[in-house]
């Protein structure tokens, strides 16, 4: 009997002290299984390691971006014009204060900004709230209408900056995520794939050249980060397609390699110089290029080219000798397929800079000296 009760009190002891090093080292293990009050019993998962995250889970590039990007509170400041005489006798104009929200990603830690130009436009006062909470007044460093970017500055010590991507490794069917402030709600994050790459001819910009994602992106978003499965920055949302203002999956974000080149002409020169040279380019459908009597692909190998409908007087082009009618098919000795490779080779010569450009005209080439001037600005409206 005595020697029972000695096997007994060992065993106790045994899983006592087996009891004491568990709730020690692995408190969890304890708690995968919990008795409430009224008898019920409870399973309950432990606490998952940080660096075990379920497969496919997004959070690490994620948590790596969205740091760095930030929300933009605009405001405006306009002059009400009062109607009424005796009112206005007595109370004269009155000053209407409107607002704009957007987003913006932190390129620098000298605390640069990279944003939507029409996120800022003719923004009175320009308020950057970090996602740590902190807030900064923002200056604006430079603009491009054109390809709808801007460069702001705020003045802020331990920024959090996001890491640049290389465009050209996207391929469609990459992740990505696209995190901004949709709505002023706060700071969101939602995925999606790249639907497209060099997405043109929509209408939204002068120079256009999107990501195409599935990525939920609505306004507020615009100015916001597009990023891969590395956390990097891919793009800056900036425009959705839609028939009722919110998202329908076709978004699109314009490629970091344009923004940083932007970005570059901003910070030295405080604006984007493009060469211009004043024409109405079309399209040459295989119609116009029979009447215009080009060459046949199976006779000899001839870029598609660009029909010039109207040449603006005393512009550089008319200058050079181009006329309407004339098919432009190289500049600076690069072929043209279309009017947006016309425009993106155009705005890529240097103002003042003479270059040749090759025109088909009435059955035989020309090659014209051109001088390129500086592209005016453009305004785009707000969208």
């Amino acid at each position: 009997m005595k020697r029972y009760w000695l096997f007994f009190s060992q065993c106790i002891t045994v899983l006592l002290a087996a009891w004491f090093v568990v709730a020690t080292l692995k408190p969890e293990w304890l708690r995968s299984a919990q008795r409430s009050a009224d008898g019920m019993t409870l399973l309950q998962a432990p606490a998952a390691s940080p660096l075990s995250r379920a497969a496919g889970s997004l959070s690490a590039p994620a948590q790596k971006a969205s740091p760095a990007v930030v929300s933009i509170s605009t405001s405006k400041n306009r002059t009400s014009r009062n109607t009424d005489p005796w009112s206005r006798f007595f109370e004269g104009d009155t000053e209407e204060n409107t607002g704009g929200l957007g987003s913006g990603v932190i390129v620098s830690p000298e605390g640069h900004i990279l944003t939507n130009n029409h996120v800022v436009e003719d923004a009175d006062d320009i308020e950057v709230i970090l996602a740590d909470g902190r807030r900064a007044a923002a200056k604006v460093i430079g603009t491009d209408p054109d390809t709808d970017l801007a460069l702001l500055k705020i003045q802020l010590d331990k920024l959090p900056v996001i890491v640049l991507g290389q465009p050209q490794d996207l391929q469609v069917g990459d992740v990505v995520l696209a995190i901004g402030n949709p709505f002023g709600v706060g700071q969101t994050v939602t995925s999606g794939i790249v639907s497209a790459l060099g997405r043109s001819h929509l209408g939204i910009n002068t120079f256009e050249n999107f990501i195409q994602t599935d990525a939920a992106i609505n306004p507020g978003n615009s100015g916001g980060a597009l990023v891969d499965v590395h956390g990097h920055l891919m793009g800056i949302n900036t425009a959705i397609y839609s028939r009722s203002g919110g998202n329908m999956g076709i978004g699109f974000a314009i490629p970091v390699s344009t923004a940083q080149q932007v970005m570059q002409d901003l910070l030295k020169n405080g604006k984007v110089s493009r060469g211009w040279i004043g024409v109405e380019p079309q399209d040459l459908t295989p119609e116009l290029a029979e009447s215009f009597q080009l060459p046949a692909a199976g006779k000899q190998a001839w870029p598609q080219g660009v029909v010039i409908t109207g040449v603006l007087q005393n512009g550089p082009a008319a200058k050079a000798g181009i006329r309407p009618g004339d098919v432009i098919v190289q500049v600076a000795g690069q072929n043209v397929g279309n009017v947006s490779e016309l425009l993106t080779q155009v705005a890529s010569l240097q103002p003042g800079t003479t270059t040749d450009v090759k025109v088909w005209r009435r059955h035989g080439e020309l090659v014209l000296r051109l001088t390129p001037s500086e592209r005016p600005t453009q305004r785009k409206p707000n969208r």
